[in-house]
């Protein structure tokens, strides 16, 4: 969950920001740009492409992101004998401390995204993001 909400608080601040894709997002001639910030614009998203988000975070779940190679040293290791980025040349301790950096991260991130949805939900103006 912390990864994701890692990601989620960052999209949120980036299409705030004014920052879209370009192109559409659908055939219908639906812009990136067209689509809301913010929890609102999960509604704005035409049903096929929700659909495909739905199906390909589906695909990741069951077939991506998972210990194919029963290698993972702790829950949420998905390198699988690929990706190491060094990992393997760290000691216990540093894996231990680079661990609990991610997952206290991931709990800001939770925090903030939840706060940023309330935020929404209430209205008004924050100093980062602006109107809500």
């Amino acid at each position: 969950h912390g990864r994701i909400s890692q990601l989620a608080f960052l999209g949120n601040i980036i299409t705030r920001a004014g920052v879209h894709l370009p192109g559409n997002i659908a055939t219908d001639g639906t812009k990136f740009s067209d689509v809301g910030n913010g929890w609102a614009g999960s509604f704005d998203v035409p049903v096929d492409g929700a659909l495909q988000i739905l199906f390909f975070v589906g695909f990741l779940e069951l077939f991506v992101m998972k210990d194919v190679t029963g290698e993972n040293e702790f829950v949420g290791d998905f390198r699988n004998g690929a990706l190491d980025f060094g990992w393997d040349t760290f000691d216990e301790e540093t894996k231990l401390s680079k661990r609990a950096i991610e997952l206290n991260n991931g709990r800001a991130a939770m925090m903030g995204i939840l706060g940023l949805m309330v935020h929404e939900q209430l209205g008004g103006s924050l100093p980062v993001v602006g109107e809500m």
